[in-house]
């Protein structure tokens, strides 16, 4: 199954912005994403702390769905799904 992660600001450069992932059917979504991000150390680092959970800032979208941080160990990709992950937005 395939399924595109997108990373966005200092994560797509540190892990590149668009990248389709295969994976086998009913994967959890932070394995898929902590698989991904294992290729960089820094990536890696930027989004999951000391003990493998996502750092408090990041934000997870699945098919443009915002997905509480809680869920994320829960919730299992699909072939098609697009997931976007996203450091802590700021604006003025």
């Amino acid at each position: 199954m395939n399924v595109r992660i997108r990373f966005f600001a200092q994560f797509g450069e540190l892990l590149g912005t668009d990248i389709i992932a295969e994976s086998s059917s009913g994967v959890a979504l932070d394995s898929l994403i902590k698989e991904v991000a294992s290729k960089n150390k820094e990536g890696y680092d930027a989004i999951f702390d000391e003990h493998g959970s996502f750092r408090e800032f990041v934000i997870i979208m699945r098919n443009g769905k915002r997905l509480d941080m809680a869920d994320a160990k829960k919730v299992r990709v699909a072939d098609g799904d697009e997931i976007a992950v996203f450091p802590p937005v700021a604006g003025g």
